[in-house]
């Protein structure tokens, strides 16, 4: 896989062919001065917790991580907060408006897409739902469970980052219940 960085390979500003070999985390163009920096992107997630204590997960209809559990969220647009972003993907998602969001950790992730491995900083929320009436799963899953803090399997979750969201509720769970 690639980071974006190699995939520059001309200046984006005056089109000058960059220089080769190890760069870092910025394109540096010498003959228009451009110093563009490359950064992670910020995505959101959500575990979205019912009145009996269960988590949403969605299953994954899309690569990457196809067919495993995933939460609510992704990337976030220019100009949004990380809570304007995670509202806006969990309408687009599942159709539902929440009620409170409670930030529980961030976590970086690799994630892969068309041969390129975009540097990705997600950002967990816990949340709750102002109604579930709505709730219904749309285009970005192929299905969704809810499950209680006993059942859920850290090996069928998609990605790193959610899963070291989820072991931190998890803990969370056993540490109020204990």
């Amino acid at each position: 896989m690639n980071a974006p960085i190699e995939l520059f390979r001309f200046c984006p500003r005056c089109g000058k062919a960059l220089p080769g070999g190890k760069r870092a985390n910025f394109i540096e163009c010498g003959a228009c001065g451009l110093l563009y920096f490359l950064n992670a992107v910020v995505a959101a997630g959500a575990i979205i917790v019912d009145d009996r204590g269960r988590a949403l997960f969605l299953r994954r209809a899309k690569d990457p991580g196809k067919g495993k559990l995933g939460l609510p969220g992704g990337f976030a647009d220019i100009g949004e907060t990380a809570e304007e972003n995670l509202r806006r993907e969990v309408r687009e998602e599942i159709n539902i408006e929440l009620a409170s969001l409670e930030f529980l950790c961030s976590s970086p992730n690799p994630y892969e897409y068309r041969g390129v491995t975009y540097p990705v900083l997600d950002l967990f929320f816990t949340a709750r739902a102002k109604s579930l009436d709505a709730f219904k799963v749309l285009e970005e899953a192929e299905g969704y469970c809810w499950l209680a803090p006993d059942e859920v399997c850290l090996d069928d979750i998609a990605f790193p980052s959610v899963r070291a969201a989820v072991s931190r509720w998890l803990e969370k769970q056993r540490v109020r219940a204990g």
